[in-house]
């Protein structure tokens, strides 16, 4: 991870550690880098916008478009949209790079900048590096020392364009992934005040659900708000209400989804690489045989597979690493417990509204509800403790510490696990343990947040 940028964009509260000014830089390299790679005499580099319901999304959307146009390219805007939109326009329509204007689950005050490359794919290290560097006023790039970038003049100037086409014809798109008709069947929808709020019931809608919708009134400051996949209790009690078969719940750019079944019981990210792994290997579709997961997926995910012959993978928390594997190993479909759900053949990022098509597709092929899905699947009892650390190398290369958790992990055997890691963006140790039962998890959770601390190594 870069200075600005983690795993998921540039992230902070809008005009305190993420400014205007921020986004007029970011959008000045785009326009000048893009610019520059294309051949002498070509047309001008076409970056793609959306951006999310937040109070600041339109301030950071004109500031972008501002610094890209300013450096000569043309910024093609798809206004309120879902990230994986953007990817998927970006892909189709051959962009040079896509911009999402989003800080996903978080609450309305922060926001993002998420930069796609032409391939709808998360941007590589090595541009971001770049787009840091002149950040800082610090540029080296083609052989050339720039403290700053030109500006373009005259007709070089860029433009900017209207791009709504683009979203319409992402939502036919997920129209044509429904396989089978939806008829009848009652589905309830909790856009989180977000980017699905006027795309998800478009697509139900199509395919014949009858669609009850919550949460889908933006009004530029209640994005997430008691609302969508990180308050899943809402759409909980909707659905056992209205004797819903289904609920989705989508955060506030869509690129994740959290399910409810018909008894009002949430259903996972891990539920649902379940069931579509499951429902892929059945169909001869599951190549390799493997579904990527995060280390955090749960352990019963894990003996689930085992029981019907099913590989995985684990990587480092986050889609960009679940990604990444996917391609290099060429996965079909991989995610998060948080319901990043990645589906190869389709897109290339997590898609809620498709990860929601494809729960409904299982449900119609195997004429069964959701609750019938996940009953081979387990969840193990899970606590998760963060400690603040002085330094989290130091905490974790403990030996002391080492020998609580493999103390921890003798004890458990076969039947739960312990992981210790660091965390990518706090000064923070997380220690979770799986187990039979939440007493015991809590026990092992604490023997070795107890040593931690006598070690010293916790900050007061």
């Amino acid at each position: 991870m870069g200075k600005y940028f983690g795993t998921d964009g540039f992230r902070g509260e809008a005009n305190v550690n993420l400014t205007a000014d921020h986004a007029y830089k970011v959008g000045r390299f785009l326009g000048w880098y893009y610019n520059i790679k294309r051949p002498a005499g070509a047309e001008p580099a076409k970056i793609l916008i959306g951006k999310d319901t937040r109070r600041s999304s339109y301030m950071f959307e004109y500031t972008l478009a501002a610094g890209i146009t300013a450096s000569g390219a043309d910024a093609y805007l798809l206004h309120v949209t879902t990230t994986p939109s953007v990817a998927y326009v970006t892909r189709m329509d051959e962009f040079d790079c896509g911009v999402m204007i989003s800080a996903s689950h978080n609450p309305f005050y922060d926001n993002g900048i998420k930069l796609l490359n032409g391939n709808g794919e998360k941007m590589d290290q090595e541009t971001i590096d770049l787009v840091e560097a002149y950040i800082d006023g610090d540029l080296n790039v083609f052989g050339a020392h720039y403290e700053e970038i030109p500006f373009a003049t005259r007709e070089k100037i860029g433009r900017t364009v209207d791009y709504v086409s683009g979203r319409n014809r992402y939502i036919g798109y997920l129209i044509s992934l429904g396989v089978f008709s939806f008829k009848g069947i009652k589905v309830g929808l909790d856009c989180a005040n977000g980017s699905s709020w006027n795309i998800a019931k478009s697509v139900f809608d199509a395919l014949g659900a009858k669609t009850y919708v919550i949460n889908a009134e933006p009004d530029g400051t209640n994005i997430n708000r008691n609302a969508g996949s990180t308050h899943i209790q809402v759409l909980q009690k909707f659905v056992v209400d209205n004797g819903l078969d289904v609920g989705f719940a989508y955060d506030g750019d869509a690129d994740r989804c959290l399910c409810v079944d018909e008894k009002g019981n949430v259903v996972t990210g891990d539920h649902i690489l379940y069931l579509l792994g499951c429902y892929m290997k059945e169909r001869g579709q599951l190549d390799n045989n493997t579904v990527v997961t995060t280390v955090m997926s749960n352990f019963g995910l894990y003996k689930a597979f085992d029981k019907k012959g099913i590989e995985y993978a684990k990587t480092k928390v986050g889609d960009k690493y679940v990604y990444e594997y996917m391609v290099q190993n060429h996965c079909r479909v991989g995610g998060e417990q948080s319901g990043h759900i990645i589906i190869s053949k389709y897109a290339t990022t997590g898609d809620g509204i498709l990860t929601s098509l494809k729960v409904m597709e299982v449900m119609l092929a195997r004429k069964k509800k959701l609750s019938q899905l996940c009953e081979d699947l387990t969840i193990y009892p899970q606590v998760l403790k963060n400690v603040k650390v002085k330094s989290k190398p130091d905490a974790q290369n403990d030996p002391e510490v080492q020998k609580a958790v493999a103390a921890v992990a003798e004890a458990l055997g076969d039947t739960g696990r312990i992981l210790v890691r660091e965390s990518g963006t706090e000064p923070v140790i997380r220690v979770m343990v799986e187990a039979a039962t939440e007493e015991e998890c809590q026990k092992y959770v604490d023997d070795v947040v107890d040593v931690i601390c006598a070690r010293g190594h916790a900050r007061v």
